[in-house]
Formats: C-alpha cells, sequence, structure tokens
C-alpha cells in the first residue's frame, strides 16, 4: 500500500478503539491496538522507520476489529500476535511450551499432561471476551476433548515446571487410581492393565470400580486442581507417617519429597528473600536483547518468598535500533517489555506489583495495569534493586546461549536455527528397528518435546531414516503434532540419509531446512554442499550435541524394544512368536506368565496342555 491509499482506507475506519491487522494477502504482517482506529492507521502514510515503510509497501489491506474498551484491544492484540505470529510484532515464542493438566470428560475420565491444548479456540474465545477476569491464573476455559469425549474437558495450568507436574499428577493416580491410558488401550478390555497391578489406576475399565463412584475420585482430583491442597497433601501425609512407624524410612522419605512438591503446587514455598512490603505477589522481570532476539527472566515472589525463576524468548524486529516501532515506542527494552507483559500477562493473574528496569513507554499498558490496580516500580537502590539485577542476570545467561544459534542460522544461511529437531535410527541386523526425534531450543535439550518411532524392521538405515522422516512431516502438514516446526532439522548420517530424509520431506510437502552431521569427518553437509568448520566452532558443538543426543535417545529406545523382543518364553519349546505374544497379551507380562496356574495357561489359544506344563516348569 502506497500512503494514498492508507490515508483512503483510514477514512473509512471508525474513530473507536480496536485492533487493526495490515495484512498481505491471507497473511498477517502486524497487529496493532488503537484507543482511535482512524487517526493510527491513517499515521502510518508517513512511516517512522524504514521497517516500518518496507511492512506497508508489502500491505493490500488493512483489517480491523473494533472493541468496547482500550483494555479488550490490548488483550485481543495480544492473543493476535499469539495466534498468527506477525513478522513485524515483537512476539512471545515460547508461550505455548508450558505443560498443562488436563482431565478429559469421557465417562471415565483420564488425566493427562498436555501442552497448549486447543490454543486458537481458546484465543478466540479470550478475544471475544477480552475483559475476562483473571483470579485463576491456573484455570483455563474448557475445551472439546474431540469424538470420544462425551463434552468439554477440563485444562489446569499453564505450570512453569514440567517435572512437578508428572510428580503431582503421579501422586494424584496412586491416590485416586484415574486412568492415564489412551481411548485406544482403554476400550475393550477383558482384564486390568498392569497399572491396576502398580496401583495406579483403580481400572473403570472392567468395571473393577463402579462408575460413580470412580466419578468422585475425579471429582477430588479437580478440587486438588482447583487449589484444594489437602486433598492430596493429607493422605500423602497420613502415608508418610504410617511408613515411618512401620520403620520403612526410604518410602518414608520418598513420600516426604512428594508431599514438599505437591504443597508448593499452588504457591506455597520456595527460596526465602527479604520481603517486599505488604504486597503478595510481586514479579520482576529482567531483558536481555541480541540481534533481533530478546529474552525476559521473570522471578515470582509471593509472601516475601521467591517461588518461581522462569525465561522466555521474544522475536524482536527492530529492537536492537534506536528509533520507534510501529505503535510509537521506543525500540529496545520498553518496546520488548511493553509486548510481554501484553502477551504474558493476558492469560494469568496479574500480579500485585512489577518491577522493572526501565519504563515500558506504552500509555494503554500503563493505563490497563492501573485500572487492574498493579503497581509498576522501577527501583533505583535496596532490595527491589536487587532483585532486578538478578532478573538481568538470568536473561542474560540465556541470550548468550543463542549465540551458537545465531551463528548456525548465519553460516547456513538460513533464518533461524533457534529450535531444532534431531533425527537418528537403530536397530541390530535391521531387527527392533526404531527412529529417534529430539529436540533442542536455545542451544539447550527441551526433553518434553522428545519423540521417538518404532519402524517397520528392515536392514536400510536409508530407507529407516525415510520412514521416520515422512511420519514426522505428516504428522506436522497435518495438525497432530502439537509442537512448533523447527527451523533446521539435523540428520545423523551423510549425504545418503540427508537424500533420503529430503525425499520424504518432499513427498509429503513439509519445508523445513535439513542438514546433515556426518561422524567419521564432522562434516555438516547440506543439499548444496558441504562444510568443515573448525573444531572449535560453538555452532559445529551445537550440532554435535544435537546429533550425539539423537543417537543416545535412538539406542536407548532400541534396546528397550530388543528386550521387549526377546523374552525368557523364546527359549520355552512349543512357544512360538504368535503364542508368545497371546501369553503377553492375555497376562502383561513375563512375571504374570510365570504365576499363571496350568488351567490360566491353557486358556490361550494355541497353548495345549503338555505346553503349559512345559512353560510352567521352566519358568
Amino acid at each position: 500500500m502506497n500512503a494514498d491509499g492508507v490515508r483512503e482506507r483510514a477514512g473509512s475506519l471508525p474513530r473507536e478503539p480496536g485492533v487493526y491487522q495490515f495484512r498481505e494477502g491471507e497473511t498477517t504482517l502486524y497487529v496493532g491496538k488503537a484507543v482511535d482506529l482512524r487517526d493510527r492507521v491513517r499515521s502510518y502514510a508517513d512511516p517512522r522507520s524504514a521497517r516500518i515503510r518496507r511492512m506497508v509497501d508489502r500491505a493490500d489491506d488493512v483489517e480491523i476489529a473494533v472493541t468496547d474498551t482500550e483494555t479488550q484491544a490490548l488483550l485481543l492484540e495480544a492473543n493476535l500476535i499469539k495466534r498468527h505470529q506477525p513478522r513485524y510484532n515483537v512476539r512471545l515464542k515460547d508461550d505455548k511450551s508450558y505443560p498443562m493438566i488436563q482431565v478429559t470428560a469421557h465417562e471415565a475420565p483420564r488425566i493427562e499432561i498436555t501442552r497448549d491444548p486447543d490454543g486458537e479456540a481458546r484465543s478466540a474465545s479470550n478475544g471475544s471476551s477480552a475483559e475476562r477476569s483473571s483470579a485463576d491464573s491456573h484455570a483455563v476455559q474448557p475445551h472439546d476433548d474431540g469424538e470420544t469425549a462425551t463434552g468439554a474437558a477440563t485444562v489446569f495450568g499453564p505450570y512453569t515446571s514440567k517435572t512437578e507436574v508428572e510428580t503431582v499428577v503421579k501422586a494424584l493416580r496412586e491416590t485416586y487410581g484415574i486412568r492415564g491410558c489412551s481411548d485406544h488401550k482403554y476400550a475393550g478390555r477383558e482384564r486390568p492393565c498392569l497399572d491396576y497391578e502398580m496401583g495406579l489406576c483403580t481400572a473403570p475399565c472392567t468395571r473393577e470400580i463402579d462408575l460413580a463412584s470412580y466419578g468422585e475420585d475425579v471429582t477430588a482430583v479437580k478440587r486438588f486442581l482447583e487449589g484444594e491442597t489437602g486433598v492430596l497433601a493429607d493422605p500423602l501425609r497420613r502415608e508418610m507417617e504410617a511408613a515411618a512407624q512401620d520403620r520403612n524410612f526410604e518410602r518414608a522419605a520418598n513420600l516426604r519429597d512428594r508431599l514438599e512438591t505437591v504443597e508448593a503446587f499452588h504457591g506455597e514455598g520456595g527460596e526465602a528473600v527479604q520481603s517486599i512490603g505488604d504486597e503478595r505477589g510481586v514479579d520482576v522481570l529482567g531483558v536481555a536483547i541480541e540481534g533481533a532476539d530478546a529474552t525476559v527472566a521473570r522471578l515470582r515472589a509471593e509472601d516475601g518468598k521467591l517461588v518461581d525463576r522462569d525465561r522466555h524468548t521474544l522475536e524482536a524486529p527492530g529492537s536492537a535500533g534506536t528509533g520507534v516501532d510501529a505503535a510509537g515506542r521506543t525500540d529496545g527494552v520498553p518496546a520488548v517489555l511493553a509486548a510481554f507483559i501484553v502477551q504474558y500477562y493476558a492469560e494469568r493473574e496479574l500480579p500485585d506489583a512489577l518491577l522493572l528496569p526501565e519504563r515500558h513507554g506504552d500509555e494503554e499498558v500503563t493505563a490497563w495495569l492501573a485500572a487492574e490496580g498493579v503497581s509498576v516500580r522501577v527501583p533505583g537502590a535496596g532490595r527491589e534493586a536487587k532483585l532486578v539485577e538478578l532478573a538481568l542476570k538470568n536473561a542474560r545467561r540465556n541470550v548468550g546461549r543463542r549465540d551458537e544459534c545465531g551463528m548456525l542460522a548465519d553460516a547456513l544461511e538460513i533464518e533461524s536455527a533457534r529450535r531444532i529437531e534431531g533425527f537418528d535410527v537403530s536397530h541390530a541386523q535391521g531387527k527392533a528397528a526404531v527412529g529417534s526425534d529430539v529436540t533442542f531450543v536455545d542451544g539447550g535439550a527441551e526433553k518434553s518435546d522428545y519423540r521417538r518411532k518404532k519402524l517397520t524392521d528392515q536392514n536400510d538405515d536409508y530407507d529407516n531414516m525415510r520412514a521416520l522422516l515422512e511420519w514426522r512431516a505428516a504428522r506436522a502438514v497435518e495438525g497432530r503434532d502439537d509442537r512448533p516446526d523447527p527451523d533446521l532439522l539435523l540428520i545423523d548420517g551423510g549425504e545418503g540419509q540427508l537424500e533420503a530424509a529430503r525425499d520424504a520431506l518432499e513427498a509429503v510437502g513439509w519445508e523445513v531446512p535439513a542438514v546433515a552431521l556426518a561422524k567419521a569427518e564432522e562434516r555438516v553437509v547440506t543439499p548444496e554442499r558441504s562444510f568443515s568448520w573448525p573444531s572449535d566452532a560453538p555452532h559445529l558443538h551445537l550440532l554435535q550435541r544435537v546429533r550425539d543426543e539423537a543417537h543416545r535417545f535412538a539406542v536407548q529406545y532400541h534396546q528397550t524394544v530388543r528386550d521387549e523382543v526377546t523374552t525368557v518364553l523364546d527359549d520355552v519349546q512349543g512357544v512360538g512368536p504368535e503364542t508368545r505374544k497371546r501369553l503377553l497379551g492375555r497376562f502383561g507380562s513375563v512375571e504374570n506368565v510365570r504365576e499363571a496356574s496350568v488351567d490360566d495357561l491353557r486358556s490361550v489359544e494355541g497353548v495345549g496342555e503338555k505346553t503349559a506344563e512345559t512353560i510352567k516348569s521352566r519358568l
């Protein structure tokens, strides 16, 4: 759009608060908010920086959404930025990586850890009611759990520590027996699975517990997740005390550690710091910027205790400059702070106070925080200044690790190498073939995003790699993978493995850059050429870490599958692969086969009296 086109479009807009989007075809280039849509959009006829001039030149339309209040415009802007990830906005990239706990709406609900369930639906609902209450930062609007559910699932979160979430979910399952299995495993069972034997599930699948009683247990689980800590802490404490009285000190210590995690789950505890006035919740932000990337470190203090620390990555185009952005804010730290505050707190409870390294300079954000009763301070000395400095150190530490990602992107001439997925295959002469898919973000392993897959047994590394990449690409293209698309794919191998991987990507239509790293010469292979970087190059070290982790994860999984395939049943005369499979399917494990009676063994198809007696004597 040229200047005349912008003025013409602005002339038809209302003088009301709302959100505007500069679009190029179906692509959103920039999202902004305005107290007066007509005046704000007209200002783009004379852009205040070369970057914004390029954006306006690319745009062919401006879409708007009118809101009732400025606050609604502020929150709707945040939701649209998260949804569309516009190139010219400062945008929070890793908000979807937080784990959440979901209790499904099945007849017998299951509990599971998930990430960003139905994110677009939540964004849409948030946009239509942008002034919604933020009273509970760990409660998310219910959403449809799919065709197998009877209604809306309930989702709790997001939480910052996946380890703590896993500990709590396991404790909930051990205490209340809520199932965690898939619909496929739940359906049509004739006997309970191993989770029942291990005390993790009360087996509603076979009605070992009636559905009414099971529903009461599900209600208790929801009560805990809604904040009623005693629902889980009290039984854990009783079990811990009983174990101590029985002199089972190892069990008591394990329960004590679990109890501490449970009691701290809703924000009770953490590293003590000096009290900060009478404010219950205080968030401290620090910002570090390098190029077009920024890191915001957040410290959370509650009741005088430091209870949480996390870091967030944002793309901040133009932040390293000294001009102003499209909304009139100064580039750099102020723009990053303003964008982060809105995008992060739009779906979370606001603190009583925010401590910042400098003013963010956004009048609409200032008005929103003031209306919500949030005190915003830029401390110059004392305890609060020390907390801000601690947040800045956390932010700088993270942005320092990003150097190798930037160097790698520059060396390969790609846009970014912040998120890398590494792939490897492992098998033994074609048997127990498996593939690994590991994820690194900002140079560090993101183990919650690791995946693995059993492959068809064949002694062909190229075909195995092709099958592994077809599986990953198809999941991405069909929207069945809950992870963001990576910036780069790393294949463990040389030219042959890379060619096989690229064939798979092309066949499925997934456009992601891919390179390979050959072990023998540590040579980086791309479709156009190969690189022999110095052995001390940081970006080579990054690829080596990803490659080695993909290899380790593949070998580990191969050993697990191999051990599953080879059991003592293989040495029993008269038991072939099909009979072994039926035995394990009927009894669940070799140990259960060992404990079965001869009559129980004979109930399995293909096992006669002689074979049953042979199994019993051999095991």
